[in-house]
């Protein structure tokens, strides 16, 4: 999926669109990708000269591709994070990077799902965590 399909799914909108593109494959594994543009608004003041992407962001990039995995449910819902467990930061993100995401669905009961992610940049471990949200 491209940009212009991701929308149909994810309410999300520039500039806080945060993937790229996107394929689940047939074990229903997500790998995402998205850039960072060297103008990204969450670059511009953390930190002047020596850009960096905040983990939150590293976060929500790593939680819009979890959403996608259950992309036919979440028509006419909101994703909202029920929780962040067990996130590690190993590498920095800066602008220019190519983040690429694998996610995994771990469970789901009701609107709450609970997923694994993680956030590599040529081939470097960033970012991995659990995250779960909840359809509302």
């Amino acid at each position: 999926m491209d940009r212009d399909e991701l929308k149909k799914y994810l309410p999300h909108r520039e500039p806080m669109l945060l993937v790229d593109e996107i394929d689940i494959d047939t074990d229903g594994i997500a790998h995402a990708r998205y850039r960072i543009k060297e103008d990204e608004f969450f670059c511009k003041g953390h930190f002047p000269g020596n850009p960096i992407v905040p983990g939150v962001i590293q976060c929500e990039i790593m939680a819009q591709s979890c959403a996608l995995l259950v992309k036919d449910e979440i028509v006419g819902h909101t994703t909202l994070y029920s929780g962040i467990d067990n996130v590690r930061f190993r590498h920095v993100v800066k602008p220019g990077d190519l983040c690429e995401v694998t996610a995994r669905l771990k469970a789901k009961r009701g609107n709450l799902f609970f997923c694994e992610a993680q956030l590599h940049v040529d081939g470097n471990l960033c970012c991995k965590g659990d995250l779960s949200f909840a359809l509302v």
